[in-house]
This record gives structure tokens, sequence and C-alpha cells, in this order.
């Protein structure tokens, strides 16, 4: 380690600008995974924050907008209900509607169906917020458009008017929009078509509303994962007529979020192998030029290990200060990063991202060191000669 050090102090100017490198980078690293981690939390927060363990959709519902082409009813959800493990089993309504605000702001909403006593419906303030037709409760994120409680949202095209009675506590969106939670049964008048304008009554729902939604919530008597739950899927499919998947499987169904994710993915995958490939290069081509100061090493004794140690050495005190110095600056970046874009910066993504790119560098410094081992101690010693 004491050579490794002094190679460092006595090369500032070089080990600098492979560090510099390795900054860079980091920082790209850092600003993926927050634009990774935002692109997911608009997609599919509205999903990930639904206490379910699995979704039911009609039967060979292919994967892509499986939302908007599922339809369910009260049969297939009280066989699901009847089912080992299964503790609720409750219909929920997705669609994704246009509003507007009465000074004309145009306001998009993914309305969630819910019933209003079920373990689906969100609360404000510790209590029941669905307690009228008319009411909906919009994500947290929605006051970012002006949107505040007593506020009326007008449906385009069919006038029917939702009252704002609260926000969630935290971001619910669905296919980059807002979720606004509303009573099942509203919904389903909403969705028949054939919803009136102004506030829905209790009266003109019962004579219009359709019976079906979307898809059935499902929450195991455990309330874990699915793969934990002890549910039988199969059997519960075959009784009900249905296709499910777990919570996690459900977020490829909302709108663009498999092509996003899987792009970032291969961006984030070929920033990768780069950094490894640049720290493998330089400490290949710092592993030549010291050749003959090595050779000497292994002529007086040094072990192969010492060489190693030496070069890793280096290489772990290069990529975990810069790749520091990056992820401080990325995370200061992220910062001033506006509201309109999608964008997270989340600990454990972020750290992650950190520790896979070091752990790769060293990887990468690893495979160029190991030439050490077929250093001829003669080489030192004019042998060659």
């Amino acid at each position: 380690m004491f050579l490794a050090l002094r190679a460092l102090a006595f090369q500032r100017s070089r080990f600098l600008l492979v560090g510099l490198v390795i900054g860079l980078l980091a920082l790209l690293t850092v600003m993926l995974s927050g634009l990774s981690s935002g692109l997911v939390n608009d997609g599919v927060s509205g999903l990930k924050n639904l206490p379910v363990t699995a979704m039911a959709f009609s039967a060979g519902t292919k994967t892509d907008n499986a939302f908007s082409q599922s339809v369910v009813d009260e049969k297939q959800r009280a066989a699901w209900a009847g089912q080992p493990q299964v503790a609720d089993a409750q219909l929920l309504g997705v669609s994704i509607v246009n509003t507007r605000k009465a000074d004309a702001t145009p306001v998009d909403l993914t309305l969630f169906g819910v019933a209003p006593d079920s373990f689906l419906a969100p609360k404000v303030d510790g209590r029941p917020a669905l307690t009228e037709p008319g009411d909906v409760v919009l994500s947290a994120t929605a006051r970012k458009t002006g949107v505040r409680v007593g506020d009326v949202l007008t449906l385009d095209r069919v006038g029917t008017t939702l009252r704002v009675v609260g926000f969630t506590a935290q971001q619910d969106t669905f296919g980059h929009v807002d979720v606004g939670y509303l009573p099942l049964r509203t919904w389903q008048y909403i969705a028949s078509g054939r919803s009136a304008a102004g506030a829905p009554t209790a009266a003109a729902i019962a004579a219009d509303a359709l019976d079906t939604a979307s898809v059935v919530a499902l929450r195991s008597a455990a309330g874990s994962t699915l793969a934990a739950s002890g549910i039988d899927v199969a059997a519960g499919d075959q009784a009900a007529d249905t296709t499910t998947r777990s919570l996690q499987a459900t977020f490829a169904s909302s709108p663009g979020y498999t092509a996003e994710t899987t792009t970032i993915s291969m961006i984030t995958a070929f920033l990768y192998v780069i950094a490894a490939l640049v720290i493998g290069a330089f400490f290949t081509v710092w592993t030549v030029q010291r050749q003959h100061e090595l050779a000497v090493l292994r002529a007086v004794g040094a072990p192969t290990g010492f060489l190693l140690r030496d070069g890793l050495t280096q290489a772990a005190v290069l990529l975990v200060t810069f790749t520091a110095v990056g992820a401080g600056i990325g995370l200061g970046l992220g910062a001033l990063i506006p509201d309109g874009v999608p964008f997270a910066l989340e600990a454990a993504p972020v750290a992650g991202a950190a520790v896979l790119m070091i752990t790769l560098g060293l990887v990468g410094a690893g495979l160029a060191v190991l030439r050490i081992a077929r250093i001829d101690p003669l080489t030192a010693l004019g042998g060659q000669r």
C-alpha cells in the first residue's frame, strides 16, 4: 500500500485525469439513476402505493395497456374472494380522462374507482374521504397544477363534475398522470358513457352505472408478495376466468413503462461497461509503463499478491474518491432539476449504482494488473540482453 500511495502522490496529474473521467462517469450514473427512479414513480407510483398483493385481469388480457382492455365483474370478484389465502378482493376501475377547472385550466387525471369502504380507498387526515358520489381525492402532486380542496373539475365532452375533497400524502401517478380516487359506482357511471352534466347523484348512478370494473385487486391473508402469499393463482384464475399478475408485474401495463425503463436500463448498462473499460485501459497502460520497476520488486522477493494489492489499492483510492465526488455533484445537480422533469433521487438506487461502478472498475483494474504475475525478474536484471 505504501508504494501505491506514493505513486499516487508523485503522479498526481496522471491520476487526476483518470479521476476526472471516473467522476464524470459517476455523475452520469447518478443522473441516470434519478431519471430511472423518476420515470418509474411517474409511471406507476399509483400502483406501487396500493395495498395490493396481485391483480386479476379478464382472461387473455395482453400486458400492454391491460387496464384499458380488461373488464371484470362482481361475479369474478366473488369467485376470487372465496379462494383460500385471499383476505380481500375488490373491484378497481382505471381510466384516463381529461378534466378542466372552473377557469378552464386543463387537468389530466387517471381515475381509480374504488369502493369507499374498501382497503383500496384513500383516507385524508386518517378519515374516509369518499362520502359523496361526486367526491374525488387527488395525488399530492396535483397541487402543482394549482388544484385546491373544494375545486370542481369538469370532465371534457360529458360535463360530469367532481369535487376535490383532499389529497393523498404521497405521489400517486399512473401513466405520468395524477391519480384521482373516486367511488367505484361513480367511476362505473362515468365509464358507461351515459353520465350527465353536473354533479353525479345516487339516483342517476343507480339508473345508468355499469356493474363492471377494470381488474380485481387481491390482498393476501399474509399481506405479502404473491409468491409468498400461498394463493393458488391457477385455481383462482380457473374459477374466476381471469389472468392474475403480481403487483410488480402489473407495472408493465402502464402506458410506456416497459419502453422507458428498458431504454434507461440499456443506457445505464453501457455506462457501466464503459466505466470498466476506461479504468481497465488506464491501468493496462500504467502497468506497462511500470513493468521495469515491478520486475525489480519481483526480483527482490515481492510476491505476486503484493503487486496485485499495490495496483488494486491505487484503483480503489481513485474509484472511491472520485465516485464520491461525482455522486455528490450529481446529487447537487439533481436538486436543481425542474419539477416538470420526472426525476427522483433515492438513496438505495444511487448507493447501488455507486457500489456497482466501483466494483466493475476494480474488476477492470484487476484484469489489467494480472499481467504483473507474468513479469520475469530477469527483466530487471538485464537478463533479456
